[in-house]
């Protein structure tokens, strides 16, 4: 949240010129390590005045404004909420508001989706929209458990004419999503006043911004009802585009034997794998031929035990890329692509049919295989030699086919406790956009620690697994691999040895033994915790808290990262690889790492001056 003041002092700081916008930019600045884009500093100049002045002339100058609230675990924010007393029962009562400056807007062929002239594509209609920050607050503040009907949710288009976006009104209205215009000044008064009394609101604010955040709940732990039964996840803004954006294009293609490639394209936490489970389910439950595919052994194998526990038919939904070889071409409706970043050059490999490798590009197959391919990725997670998912690619893949290709960008991220500054944080780090790393400055959504010794760190996340979390140790790849485990064995070998210390890397193959989980469930299976991951098989998931092991691959040398290629024991790397490839795969590599943690991240280097650079960058909490 930006900022907080009832609606009568909030209304005497805009009508001093300029102090409401500067105030809030420089509170942005502080919070978000960057300057907001312009059109939020022209929303706070002119919409939120436009909404203190209703309230004012509604008489609940006492209601709270919260402006530019932060929704729990992302890093999405609503306009404003209004906080106060319901005056009929006496209880909190809570009014998203969505504030929009359009004058007006007109539906797509699908009505969730609308297009403004400012804008080139589609953005969300914004009834749906505030239903949706709605249902997700709800979800995830605790504070709301016992009263969910306090929440309403409401845009206003204070400068719209009813003509001008009538159009919009084709989505149901109700109590968490509805409309009002600036012709509609007077019912929109009337409806601020039968939600909020003439009272003061601090108190409710007080419980809204107190309010336990419930843990989230997790990709992998509710698959199966959201493929079987029905949608667990409510889908924000981007995300919830990108869905539209797929369900209208299968519906065209019913239609009008028509083809469309969509591609989602989002850092890690955007929601890729959500929106991908929640289209398949959705598209499941119509009866809709569709399949999920991956690169992920560990993705797909976990896919197929958890959603498909009980019913072998929903694990044949879960694919591998090169299973399209042979498909025959728009035999499904729906093929997503998830993880799209490790797409290859070509489905082929050592067991493969000699009539099959015909160096087909993998990317083309699984076009072919479907009326609507979908592809999610994430550009910077390409962590292996020949992965080569990008968008660029697949949109010069679809143009060599001649189909259209839409591209939905997702801004707003899930993972790392919607902490976008933490992202940030991590790519400079990494260098991976050509800053320095800076300073870590705590912002009250993720932790981030540091551990002198592989014990401290370990015992950390120990402390934190008493304590109800989940947690996991992951490391570059810095240390042989031992792959063949034998029943005879009496304990996993303890391949990463750092001086004393000395533990196992996850379990390599698909059984489990010894106690330890098979190596696609290490990140889901509680017994994973006691072994260390590789990328291979943390990349795609997430977990309460990381613990993330530097490897002498990557170490700090005086002003500068170097990437030493000769410490990584990784087997994809030959000498064929390019030095420059390897550097950028290796930092990819531990952004991947350091980014699974939910609630937070505790980094160790085995390297000295590495550990001092760590230490100076991030504030000593441990």
């Amino acid at each position: 949240m930006l900022f907080r003041e009832s609606a009568a002092s909030l209304a005497t700081r805009t009508r001093l010129e300029g102090q409401l916008a500067g105030l809030l930019t420089e509170n942005f600045l502080h919070k978000h390590r960057h300057q907001p884009q312009p059109s939020e500093v022209r929303s706070w100049e002119r919409s939120i005045p436009a909404l203190t002045n209703a309230l004012i002339e509604a008489g609940l100058g006492d209601v709270e404004m919260m402006l530019e609230y932060a929704l729990p675990l992302t890093s999405k924010r609503a306009d404003v909420i209004l906080a106060g007393v319901h005056p009929g029962t006496g209880e909190p009562s809570y009014v998203v508001v969505e504030l929009k400056q359009w004058s007006e807007a007109y539906p797509e062929d699908d009505p969730l989706l609308c297009r403004i002239d400012a804008y080139p594509d589609p953005v969300l209609n914004p009834i749906e929209q505030v239903r949706g920050y709605c249902d997700y607050l709800i979800s995830f503040n605790g504070a709301l458990e016992r009263i969910p009907d306090s929440v309403t949710g409401v845009a206003y288009l204070h400068n719209a004419t009813d003509l001008g976006v009538a159009g919009l009104r084709a989505v149901t209205e109700d109590d968490r999503g509805r409309m009002f215009t600036g012709d509609q000044r007077g019912a929109f008064l009337g409806y601020l006043r039968s939600r909020l009394a003439a009272k003061p609101g601090a108190e409710a604010a007080d419980a809204l911004l107190q309010g336990k955040v419930r843990p989230s709940r997790q990709l992998m732990t509710v698959a199966a009802e959201e493929v079987r039964n029905r949608e667990q996840f409510v889908l924000l803004d981007e995300q919830r585009l990108a869905y539209e954006t797929v369900m209208s294009a299968v519906r065209q293609a019913r239609r009008s034997d028509h083809k469309q490639v969509v591609v989602v394209a989002g850092g890690p936490g955007s929601g890729k794998s959500v929106i991908a489970l929640s289209l398949l389910g959705d598209l499941y439950r119509r009866g809709v031929p569709a399949l999920h595919a991956t690169g992920s052994q560990s993705f797909t194998k976990t896919m197929r035990k958890i959603a498909g526990a009980r019913k072998p038919e929903v694990q044949r939904l879960f694919r591998y890329f090169n299973s399209f070889m042979e498909a025959e071409p728009n035999d499904l409706d729906v093929l997503v692509c998830d993880e799209a970043h490790r797409l290859r050059k070509t489905s082929a490999n050592r067991y493969t049919k000699a009539s099959l490798r015909t160096g087909r590009p993998q990317v083309a197959e699984l076009m072919d295989a479907a009326r609507v391919p979908v592809f999610l990725l994430d550009q910077h997670q390409v962590v292996r030699p020949g992965e080569m998912g990008t968008v660029e690619q697949i949109q010069a893949a679809a143009a060599e086919q001649g189909l259209d290709c839409t591209v939905v960008n997702l801004d707003s991220q899930f993972r790392c406790g919607g902490s976008d500054a933490y992202l940030r944080w991590v790519v400079d780090l990494l260098g991976l956009e050509g800053n320095a790393p800076t300073t870590w400055e705590p912002d009250g959504k993720v932790q981030l620690l540091t551990a002198g010794t592989p014990q401290e760190l370990e015992d950390f996340l120990a402390a934190r697994r008493a304590q109800g979390y989940g947690a996991r140790m992951s490391a570059g790849y810095c240390w042989k691999w031992t792959t063949k485990i034998t029943p005879s064995m009496h304990t996993l070998p303890a391949d990463v040895v750092i001086g004393e210390w000395a533990r196992p890397w996850n379990l390599f193959g698909d059984r489990a033994l010894l106690g330890a989980p098979p190596a696609p469930l290490w990140a889901t299976d509680p017994a994973g915790f006691g072994q260390v991951g590789c990328v291979y098989t943390a990349q795609g998931f997430e977990y309460d808290w990381s613990g993330v092991i530097m490897g002498l691959d990557l170490v700090w040398r005086t002003d500068r990262w170097v990437v030493d290629r000769s410490a990584s024991k990784d087997p994809s790397f030959t000498k064929a690889t390019a030095d420059e490839d390897v550097d950028r795969l290796v930092r990819n590599t531990y952004k991947v790492l350091l980014t699974r943690g939910m609630i937070g991240t505790i980094i160790y280097s085995t390297d000295p001056e590495t550990r001092e650079k760590l230490r100076s960058l991030i504030p000593p909490t441990l």
